[in-house]
This record gives structure tokens, C-alpha cells and sequence, in this order.
């Protein structure tokens, strides 16, 4: 008799004993017959010029070499930025559709910014899991709500709760390379090592990613794998190895002007772009090289010399990881695709930044003072970002940058090898395609669907459309149809080889704003704008715009960018109270998830139990750059409040007492600059003044008891752990009417990210 159990209907027979009996196995999920492994490699922030195979004077051999053994696509958009590149790339819908119009940081009420992929749209992750495939996510993640990150979860929409077996990276939407914020699988850890051991982030990610391969096909070679490598590359901080950074010394002093020339040259001769392709002129705020003092000049070229060797130094972990499967006998039955997830950041500046946080903070950067720490640009000691020039640079031939829907937003290169699909290698594909297609691309060659429903969920419609047919077809005709974009109010349409496309001014009417009209496969730069003789295709193009945002979810429009990070109270965060209490030991803690210090009054306040000579850091929040420390040293209670390395810095005049105790500072805000004050035992000690309250004091969390990553202050080596019992610490936020970001702020952020 067939009888029902955990698994299911049992198909055998069970009598009163074994010899009456009849065992069955359930099948196993296993991949169609066949299936290829799959690796998806993701740069960050990567422009379409950035690449040797796409025009650059950068070394990218390895990245070449696929190209030379694959196809370089020509025609290929993603989203203009990254959370929702990666969720459009791991569910073949638009970003919108599936609740990520934005970074993952923010949650804005509305269903197309919640913060995390929805439950409707199942990845390939999960479809390629059910379907007898191992998984692995390594690197970036950014598609969880920050303040769910930390170890107290919940987990829903980490990698593992997202179709990945294995997870070894970052949950951030950036990560110092050197200093790392890691998590494996559902738990955080501390980095392997430090720089000083010559650690580096993109290195550790191969050398798991090679784990990875060695232990499925080990144990498991009949499970095909597929593996997405997210790489922390080329976005802020741009840090790299010592021998990269000094290979490119001198290599752009020629500045941008020439190198975008020569550059736009290189890509009319490799045929990335046609020999009538006109250069556009350089973006508003991009001063002619040659107008530069010599201090802006100098800065300028060791930023894009720090951004050359990351690039170029990631180009070769990924010339590993592809040594390995050739050596593995894989290569050639492995479909790896290789792609940027928008264009060249614009979060530089004019002048560039040697920490990128000034950005967000809009403080703008004393380049005369800033010439005197060249040499730490690109290491240990710094978060820098290029400026707009090295980054229309990177967007070659085309204008503007990540954020917004010109083509230098989100004109990307795209890399696919698979030499047993495809057979004229070395070729380049121009037919119009999107992120969101990317999926339904793999599907197709795996043979396999997305669900119509996955755990009782209904799966909406995936919009995306195979490339597959591309392969090995040239010139046939592209299958894409109309592809809207917008991003923070910018606007565009791609339909039938033509392009509307607006640039929104934050807080202007939608009505009102200027489109522009560029047919597309004959002006690659959008230079040529038919608008007015065109006027009533541009009519059309507008409102097939509106049909499909409202197709997608893309409603309500919202041009708001850091004004969201004024929403920490929303319900089910943990910024509902004010009050925040940390026992340890504890995990460290991701920004987003811990108490919000930045651009607001706080008051923390530590109860330990300190034996004579007692000391180490209570609270540390932030990098070497920018951030705040609060330790004992030397019997003294101190207060380190890190303005971009202009440590302000105040300590008790006093021995503290040992045994148990209660110490802590009070911060208070008054408009931009505010007061510190130190206290023991409930009394006020000692005061300083801080000229500058920093709004976002960046995307490092927050450690207690000591401070394991970047060193915060310059008075200790890290992780400078506490000696005595820390029994817990309480950081209150009781000032709210203070806590606001000014209007003036407000309005000069929202300026300076629509800068003209």
C-alpha cells in the first residue's frame, strides 16, 4: 500500500515487515541534460569605455581574452544604477516591477522602493536551485534592506533566503577593499587578514569563488553550477595593491581631454562604435584639462591612476578564476557572461574626492591640501573617487554618468563566453538589449522556464527577452521590444532604434521638462537630437513612456535621493525608538541596521567594569577616513570625532576610577557644528567643539567593544579590543527637532546631485 509521509506520496510498499516491503527513492532534482555551468561576473560602476576590448588604455587582458574567445555586445543598457541593475539581471523584470526603483538602503512606502526583490519574482538563483543546480553568490549583494542586515536578520532576502547554497561578500553597497565588511553564508566575519599580510578583498572573493568550484565538482560533478561573482570593482573606495597603483604613475598625465580622444579613436577602430560616431562635448562642470592648476591636475591623474589599478587588478583575479576552470577541463562548457552594472560614478565631484563620503556630505574637497597625501590615494588610508572627467571619460563617446538615463547611465559593456555555443568568436553583436534579459537568456539555453508559481506564490511575467538568438546571428534583426528607464526622475525610452530621453532637475515639474529625441542606431552618443524635427514621434515616444511605467509599477515618479535617508523611522526597522542597547560580545553591526549617528545629537553611554590599567575602544562607528571612536587610553576616557582624517579629539584631565563604573559622551548638535562632552559616573568631565556635524558618516557600521576594521582613530592599531568587562552600551537619540537635515542641506544635496 502507498502510504503519505514527510516526502510526499510514498510509491513503494510497506507491509508488516522488510521482506513484505518495497522500498522508493524520490528523484532527485536534477538539471535538463546537458546544462552548462554558469558564471556571471559584475563589475561595479564600470563605464562602457573602462575595458581594453571597448577602447581603454587600461590593462585588461584577461577581460579581453574572453572577449577575443566570445562576443562583445555593443548595444547593451542596464538600469543607471546598482541595486536595481542586480535585481532586473537576477529576474528578468524591471526594477520597478519588483521593488528596487533604487539602492536597497532606502524603503519608501511605495511598492516599487521596498528595498528587496518581492516574492512574485523568483531569481535564477532559485529556479536553477530547484532545478538541480549548485549555487553560489560571492561579493556584493545590496538587494536586502540595510537594517536587516546585521546577525539579528531576519534573513528573508539574504543571498541564502534568495536561491544561493553559499554566500561569501558583502550585504553593503560598497565596501572598503582593504578593511572589509564580510559575510559568509548567514553570519558575519571578520576579514582573514589585513593589508599589512597583503590582504585584499577582490583576492579573497576569487580565492572563494575557486573553493566554490573545486568543492561542487568534487563531490557533486553531476550538479552543474552557477555562480554569480559580484565584484566590489571599480566603485568607490578605489584601492588596489601597491605594485598596480605605482604601474600607472605618469599614464594619464595627459590628461582627459587627450585620453577621451584617444580612447573614442581606439573604439572606432576595434568598431565599438561607427566610424561616424561623433564625440560628445564634455558634460556641464568638465573644465578643459588644460584650465586645471597644476595641484588639480596632479590630484586628478593619481584618482584615475588609483581607479586603473583597481580595474586592472581585478582583471586579473578574474584571469585566475578562468585559469582554473580551463585547468579543470570547464571552460569551455561554462557560459560566463561579464557586465557592468551602470556607468562611470559621477559621485567624484568636479574635483574628485579623496574620500568619497564628501560627496554625500557636500563638503567639497581642498584639492591644495589634498595634493599633500597623494601617495595614500588608492591604499589602506583611503576611500577616494575619481572626478567628472576621468568619468565621462570612462563613458566614452557618450555624456553624463551612473544616475542618470543618457546612454553614459546606462550604456554598458557586455561580455558572453561559451565556446560550445557559440561559433565565431571574437565578434561583436549590436542588436539592443537590457538587464532584464539576461535571465531569460540563460533560461533558454538551459532549457528550462520561470515558474508560473514557486511555494504557493504566484511568479509575475518575466519582461525580459532572450539574447541567445544573437549568438550565432549577427545581423538578425533585434528581438527587444520598447524598454522604458528611469532613475531619480531622469526619464527614457528605447524603442525600434529610437530614443526620448529627459534629464530631470529635482523638483521641477515632469510636465514641463525638455525631451530630447536621437535615433539611436545611427547617433550612438546621443548628439544629433531630432526632437524638433521629429515632433510628432517624440510625441509618441513620451507617451509609450507613460504606458509603460505604468505597466511596470514605475509610479508614483520620485526624484528624491539622500532626502530618503530621513525615513530611519519606518515600522520594522530598528529605528522605531531612540534608544539603542548593545550587550556584548556582539557581531558587528552594518550601517542601516545600527543606531544612526550622522547629522544628529546622540548621547552614548558605556557601563563596564575596568581593572587597573584598563582600556580599549567602547564604541566605533565608520573607517580611518570618517567616523567617531569612543575608548580609554592611558587611564583616560577619549572622544574621537574623525572629519575626513581632521581628528577632533578631547579627553578626560582625570584618571578614571577602576572597578565598576559608567562613562560616555553627550554630542550635541547646533545647525552645522556642534559641542562633545565627556561624562563619568553621570558627570559632565571635559568639553570640545566640532566645527562640522557630518550628515552620513558612510557605509561602515558600527563595532562595540572594539574597532576590527579600518582604524577610526590615530591614537591606537586596531582592533584595540576593551580589557575590562563592557557590560553593555546604550547610544540615545533624544533630540529629534536637531536630528533633521536642514532644508538648506536638503536643497544643496538635491543640487549638487543634479548639477548642470
Amino acid at each position: 500500500m502507498g502510504v503519505k509521509g514527510e516526502d510526499g506520496d510514498f510509491k513503494g510498499v510497506i507491509g508488516r515487515t522488510h521482506a513484505e516491503s518495497e522500498p522508493w527513492w524520490p528523484d532527485p532534482a536534477t538539471a535538463p541534460e546537458g546544462s552548462p555551468n554558469v558564471v556571471v561576473i559584475l563589475l561595479d560602476d564600470t563605464g562602457f569605455a573602462h575595458l581594453g576590448c571597448y577602447g581603454s588604455s587600461i590593462d585588461t587582458p584577461n577581460i579581453d581574452g574572453l572577449a577575443a574567445g566570445g562576443l562583445r555586445y555593443t548595444n547593451f543598457h542596464t538600469t543607471a544604477l546598482c541595486s536595481p541593475t542586480r535585481a532586473c539581471l537576477l529576474t528578468g523584470r524591471n526594477h520597478h516591477a519588483v521593488g528596487m526603483r533604487a539602492v536597497s538602503n532606502f524603503d519608501s512606502g511605495y511598492p516599487h522602493m521596498r528595498g528587496y526583490i518581492a516574492d512574485h519574482a523568483a531569481t535564477i538563483a532559485e529556479v536553477l536551485q530547484d532545478n538541480g543546480y549548485a549555487t553560489a553568490c560571492v561579493g556584493k549583494w545590496h538587494l536586502a534592506p540595510m537594517a536587516q542586515a546585521s546577525a539579528a536578520g531576519p534573513f528573508d532576502h539574504w543571498p541564502l533566503q534568495r536561491g544561493f547554497d553559499r554566500f561569501y561578500g558583502f550585504l553593503q553597497g560598497e565596501t572598503d577593499q582593504f578593511h572589509p565588511e564580510l559575510t559568509a553564508d548567514n553570519h558575519h566575519i571578520d576579514p582573514p587578514s589585513g593589508p599589512e599580510d597583503g590582504y585584499h578583498v577582490s583576492e579573497d572573493l576569487v580565492d572563494r569563488a575557486i573553493g566554490f568550484v573545486n568543492d561542487t565538482t568534487s563531490v557533486r560533478p553531476d550538479r552543474p553550477f552557477f555562480m554569480y561573482l559580484a565584484f566590489g570593482a571599480t566603485h568607490a573606495p578605489h584601492q588596489a595593491p601597491d605594485a598596480y597603483r605605482e604601474k600607472y604613475r605618469g599614464c594619464f598625465d595627459a590628461g582627459w581631454d587627450v585620453v577621451r580622444q584617444e580612447w573614442f579613436q581606439n573604439q572606432i577602430d576595434l568598431g565599438v562604435v561607427p566610424e561616424d560616431t561623433v564625440l560628445a562635448a564634455r558634460n556641464p562642470g568638465v573644465e578643459p584639462w588644460e584650465d586645471l592648476s597644476l595641484n588639480q591636475q596632479n590630484f586628478a591623474c593619481r584618482l584615475q591612476e588609483a581607479f586603473a589599478a583597481m580595474l586592472d587588478h581585478t582583471d586579473a583575479q578574474i584571469g585566475r578564476l578562468v585559469e582554473h576552470l580551463e585547468g579543470l577541463g570547464l571552460l569551455d562548457d561554462t557560459v560566463i557572461m561579464l557586465l557592468s552594472d551602470n556607468g562611470a560614478s559621477q559621485e567624484g565631484g568636479p574635483t574628485g574626492v579623496t574620500d568619497e563620503m564628501k560627496y554625500f556630505n557636500v563638503v567639497p574637497e581642498d584639492v591644495d591640501a589634498a595634493v599633500e597625501r597623494l601617495d595614500e590615494i588608492g591604499g589602506p588610508r583611503s576611500h577616494s573617487n575619481y572626478p567628472w572627467g576621468w568619468a565621462q571619460a570612462g563613458n566614452t563617446p557618450m555624456r553624463w554618468y551612473k544616475q542618470t538615463t543618457h546612454g553614459g547611465g546606462v550604456r554598458d559593456p557586455l561580455i558572453v563566453h561559451w565556446p560550445a555555443g557559440i561559433a565565431e568568436t571574437g565578434e561583436r553583436r549590436n542588436q539592443f538589449h537590457h538587464i532584464t534579459d539576461l535571465t531569460p537568456t540563460l533560461l533558454d539555453l538551459i532549457g528550462l522556464d520561470m515558474p508560473a508559481e514557486r511555494h504557493g506564490r504566484a511568479q509575475s511575467p518575466m519582461t525580459g527577452t532572450s539574447l541567445a538568438y544573437t549568438f550565432n546571428a549577427p545581423n538578425e534583426p533585434t528581438r527587444k521590444g520598447p524598454q522604458y528607464f528611469e532613475m531619480f526622475g531622469h526619464r527614457a525610452i528605447c524603442s525600434d532604434g529610437w530614443k526620448a530621453v529627459t534629464r530631470h532637475s529635482p523638483g521641477s515639474s515632469y510636465e514641463e521638462e525638455r525631451w530630447e529625441l536621437f535615433h539611436l542606431d545611427s547617433d550612438v552618443s546621443e548628439t544629433n537630437n531630432l526632437a524638433e524635427s521629429e515632433p510628432e514621434r517624440l510625441r509618441a515616444m513620451i507617451a509609450l513612456w507613460w504606458s509603460e511605467a505604468e505597466a511596470n509599477g514605475v509610479l508614483p515618479l520620485d526624484d528624491r535621493t539622500l532626502e530618503l535617508f530621513r525615513i530611519p523611522m519606518r515600522p520594522g526597522t530598528p529605528h522605531q525608538g531612540r534608544s539603542y542597547r548593545y550587550i556584548p560580545p556582539i557581531s558587528h553591526i552594518p550601517a542601516g541596521a545600527a543606531a544612526i549617528l550622522g547629522n544628529r545629537s546622540f548621547l552614548v553611554e558605556a557601563s563596564i567594569m575596568r581593572p587597573p590599567g584598563g582600556e580599549g575602544v567602547l564604541m566605533a562607528v565608520g573607517t580611518g577616513n570618517l567616523g567617531l571612536s569612543l575608548f580609554i587610553r592611558d587611564d583616560r576616557l577619549v572622544f574621537d570625532y574623525n572629519i575626513f582624517t581632521d581628528h577632533h579629539v578631547v579627553r578626560t584631565q582625570h584618571p578614571l576610577p577602576v572597578g565598576e563604573t559608567s562613562v560616555g559622551v553627550h554630542f550635541h548638535r547646533d545647525g552645522d557644528a556642534g559641542t562633545a562632552t565627556l561624562f563619568v559616573d553621570g558627570e559632565a568631565s571635559v568639553s570640545m567643539s566640532v566645527p562640522f556635524v557630518v550628515r552620513v558618516l558612510g557605509s561602515t557600521g558600527l563595532d562595540v567593544g572594539r574597532d576590527a576594521l579600518s582604524t577610526i582613530s590615530e591614537e591606537y592599531q586596531g582592533p584595540f579590543p576593551f580589557t575590562g568587562t563592557l557590560h553593555e552600551l546604550t547610544i540615545h537619540l533624544p533630540e529629534r527637532g536637531a536630528d533633521e537635515l536642514t532644508e538648506d542641506a536638503v536643497l544643496a544635496m538635491r543640487t549638487e546631485l543634479a548639477r548642470e
